[in-house]
């Protein structure tokens, strides 16, 4: 049985059809999205639970921008950084060459055009506080993991509410950027390393009546998106939709609580 919840009017709706199991699903996605009306979707063999664990890409997913090709702009680099930025995101490059690639060209940049991006370019995404904050209130434990970096993504978690980060982090000496990082890469593995283990903290699964969470847009959040129980791709690249269980293509990110069945009058609204 597939129980796929849709959102495309007021509120959610919930369809039942009977599937040969999961090797069916790739068919029966196809033939739904042909039949529909455009709408956002999640689609499960089970009455959604709600999550226990929120682990979220940042660029482009909680905020709407993708941190490196703003900061680049400061130095004057935007077309060519945004291109590599860009194909990598559709899965075309390599994660980890294309990041140092596109750091290595911010060499020289002072330290301060971070902050300057930070309050002039880098804005939340529609829904993004709301949707943290209800889970949280619910008691859901919240990581937000990125490919970019802390000194973005520190101050963009505490303004959303995530209670841990997990990021690169740009190497900086006598106030300009090096041109390289500091220490391992955050990468697609990673990512899928963060919501296994902290599923396995926190004892996540059927049995416990809760659930993971995760949304992305990349190709590099496919790893994330798949070993979730309900992993949704927001405004996401083909790759990563077609890997998903879900997708938000229309609405904001408070979608994600209309999908898993969460009504308004629990939201916690900020």
């Amino acid at each position: 049985m597939a129980a796929v919840h849709s959102r495309h009017g007021a509120g959610a709706d919930e369809i039942l059809c009977e599937t040969a199991g999961a090797s069916d699903w790739p068919k029966f996605r196809a033939t739904l999205e042909a039949h529909l009306p455009p709408c956002d979707a999640l689609i499960a063999d089970h009455v959604p639970l709600f999550p226990g664990l929120f682990v979220s890409d940042m660029d482009s997913t909680m905020i709407g921008q993708e941190c490196i090709d703003e900061l680049a702009d400061f130095a004057g680099l935007k077309p060519q950084i945004a291109a590599i930025t860009e194909r990598a995101m559709q899965g075309e490059l390599d994660f980890e060459a294309a990041l140092r690639k596109r750091v290595g060209l911010l060499a020289g940049l002072d330290e301060s055009a971070i902050a300057q991006c930070l309050t002039a370019r880098i804005r939340a995404m529609p829904g993004a506080k709301t949707l943290v904050a209800t889970l949280k209130a619910k008691g859901c434990y919240t990581v937000l993991v990125t490919g970019g970096f802390h000194q973005f993504a520190d101050p963009v978690a505490a303004e959303l509410g995530f209670e841990r980060v997990v990021g690169n982090r740009l190497a900086v000496q006598g106030g300009k950027l090096t041109g390289g990082l500091v220490g391992s890469i955050v990468d697609s593995s990673v990512k899928h390393k963060v919501l296994v283990e902290e599923s396995a903290r926190l004892g996540l699964g059927r049995a416990s009546g809760r659930a993971s969470l995760a949304t992305g847009d990349g190709a590099n959040d496919i790893p994330l998106i798949e070993a979730s129980c309900y992993g949704i791709a927001y405004h996401a690249k083909p790759k990563a939709r077609a890997a998903a269980h879900g997708w938000i293509d229309r609405g904001d990110l408070t979608n994600v609580l209309r999908l898993l069945g969460i009504p308004e009058s629990e939201w916690t609204v900020r």
